[in-house]
C-alpha cells in the first residue's frame, strides 16, 4: 500500500470499524501506545475514520489521555483541574480556553527547558564537579601504583639507543625478506 501523508507531513493513521489503527507510512496495524510514543517523539499525525475519511484526532488524543490517566499512582490531570475544565464546558469564555491552555503548556515546556539547562550548568562549574575531578584524580593515582615500573628518568641516550636498536632489528627483518 502507498504510503499516505497529508500536507503537512502528518502520518494518516486509518481507524477502521474493528478499533484497529493502521499506520499508512509503515503498512502495519499499531495501538494507542504506539501512537502516545509517536507523539512523545514529536511525531506529527492524523487519525481519520478509515470510512468516513473524518478526522478523529481529537477524540483518539483524549483516548490516550484516558488510558494515561487510568496508569500508575499519580495522575498528571488533578481532580479540581477536571472538575475546573468540565465546568468550563458552554461557558461563554469555552472558546479562549483551548488557547489559554496551549499558550500555558507552551511556557512551561519552555521554563522546563530553560530549568534542565540551568541545573546541568550549575553542576558544570559546581563543587560537586571538582569533586569528581579530585576523586578521578585520586583513582588514576591509586591505579598507577599497580602499573610496571618504568624508570622515569631514563635518559634521552638511553632511548635513542633502544629506538636505534629496535631499527636495526627492522632493517635486519627488512634484509632478509629482500634477500
Amino acid at each position: 500500500m502507498k504510503k499516505q501523508h497529508n500536507g503537512e507531513g502528518a502520518i494518516i493513521i486509518k481507524k477502521y470499524a474493528n478499533r484497529r489503527l493502521y499506520n499508512t507510512e509503515s503498512s502495519s496495524y499499531i495501538t494507542l501506545e504506539h501512537l502516545a510514543a509517536m507523539t512523545r517523539e514529536g511525531r506529527e499525525f492524523k487519525v481519520v475514520d478509515a470510512k468516513t475519511d473524518e478526522d478523529i484526532t481529537h477524540s483518539i488524543l483524549t483516548q490516550i489521555i484516558m488510558e494515561e490517566e487510568g496508569r500508575g499512582d499519580q495522575p498528571m490531570l488533578p481532580v479540581n483541574f477536571l472538575r475546573q475544565l468540565i465546568a468550563m464546558y458552554g461557558d461563554s469564555m469555552q472558546a479562549m480556553v483551548p488557547g489559554y491552555l496551549e499558550a500555558s503548556m507552551d511556557s512551561f515546556r519552555r521554563n522546563q527547558a530553560q530549568f534542565k539547562s540551568a541545573v546541568e550548568g550549575a553542576f558544570a562549574g559546581s563543587p560537586f564537579a571538582e569533586m569528581a575531578k579530585r576523586n578521578m584524580a585520586m583513582f588514576e593515582a591509586a591505579t598507577s601504583a599497580f602499573k610496571p615500573a618504568t624508570s622515569p628518568i631514563a635518559s634521552k641516550d638511553d632511548e635513542i639507543a633502544a629506538l636505534k636498536a629496535e631499527l636495526a632489528k627492522l632493517q635486519d627483518k627488512v634484509d632478509k625478506l629482500a634477500g
